[in-house]
């Protein structure tokens, strides 16, 4: 005689088995982003290193930037454009090597913190945004609200804090694979029509190569 489990059993089966699901896809595009900013920070520190060659930099001067753009999108495809090749540039020189904060945020985030001029304004978004675990469209609301010079204009800094947490956007894990950024990386066309075993298996892949590069 078969036992079947109670209802109970199964609910918590259920939720057991979703919380590691979630929980996986979750790491899978953590560990994506992560590769992401390593990845755009080592290629800043390439040009700029480049750049600081001496009668290297004399030569190439402003062609330089234009002429990778062209020579690594017909290599490499999408995610070299000239504006892309840029911000890795302008990463590395405002993020140093010892900057580890900047690595927990996904790049979507540090391209609007890289827009930012003020070091100090900047600095406060990059920590806000690492204690509230904001996403892009989290962090872009709370700029365009002028959260910074709010707080610096306010003797109840707690209270603007409060509310600016209320507006706050919870985002999936499938928001953060199918982030542009991400697809670029991937090579993932758009519209993008994979599987997600397709999808992971070309994380799985990506990431293999390049930690195969990394030695």
């Amino acid at each position: 005689m078969e036992i079947k489990p109670s209802n109970t059993d199964y609910q918590g089966l259920l939720q057991h088995i979703a919380q590691s699901y979630e929980q996986g896809r979750a790491n899978i595009a953590a560990y994506a982003n992560t590769e992401i900013v390593n990845t755009y920070w080592q290629i800043g520190q390439y040009i700029v290193e480049f750049e600081q060659g001496g009668s290297v930099k004399a030569e190439y001067g402003k062609r330089l930037l234009p002429k990778l753009s062209k020579d690594l999108s017909l290599a490499h495809g999408r995610g070299f454009s000239l504006s892309n090749l840029k911000r890795m540039r302008q990463f590395y020189s405002v993020f140093p090597i010892g900057a580890t904060a900047s690595h927990q945020l996904s790049w979507s985030i540090l391209v609007e913190l890289l827009k930012i001029d003020d070091p100090l304004e900047r600095s406060f978004y990059e920590k806000q945004s690492i204690i509230e675990n904001w996403n892009v469209r989290e962090f872009v609301r709370q700029k365009s609200s002028s959260l910074f010079l709010r707080l610096a204009a306010s003797k109840n800094k707690e209270g603007i804090l409060q509310l600016a947490k209320q507006g706050q956007l919870i985002e999936k894990a499938t928001d953060l694979i199918r982030e542009p950024y991400v697809l670029e990386f991937l090579k993932i066309p758009e519209p993008y029509l994979l599987s997600e075993t397709d999808l992971e298996t070309r994380l799985i892949d990506h990431l293999k190569s390049f930690l195969l590069e990394l030695g």
